[in-house]
């Protein structure tokens, strides 16, 4: 029964949260890249927002974006992995959009002005499951 639960309340959640950039289709659907690798996700109902957690107590998603897929900081197996607890940073494109794969790669372009990353703007939970 709990397992019946579980997998409606996330069926439930993906729906609730497909307007957002992190949300790729139903569970568990190809959701964002972390080091070049693609991981799936299941959305959860949790809205972390204004909890008063401090910022490094989540990883970084990276909203690249219109039809480009989103790029996550750490993953699990990572040291500096923080289970699942994700921030959403948005990404202004000051160049042509392209698909990055790595936050290092994100980074980068910011570094050479080609993106500007925003502050984030959703907090959440989900899995990070490798494709």
């Amino acid at each position: 029964m709990r397992r019946v639960t579980e997998l409606l309340l996330g069926l439930a959640v993906v729906m609730a949260i497909a307007v957002t950039p992190v949300a790729a289709g139903g569970p568990p659907a190809l959701s964002f890249y972390v080091d070049d690798v693609r991981y799936r996700t299941i959305g959860t109902p949790t809205d972390l927002s204004n909890t008063g957690a401090p910022a490094d107590s989540y990883d970084a998603i990276y909203a690249l974006g219109g039809d480009l897929v989103n790029v996550a900081e750490a993953a699990p197996g990572d040291t500096d992995y923080n289970g699942g607890r994700w921030m959403v940073d948005p990404i202004t494109w000051n160049v042509e959009p392209v698909q990055l794969t790595s936050a290092e790669q994100v980074l980068e372009y910011a570094a050479n002005g080609w993106l500007t990353i925003g502050e984030p703007d959703t907090f959440f939970v989900c899995p990070a499951i490798p494709a």
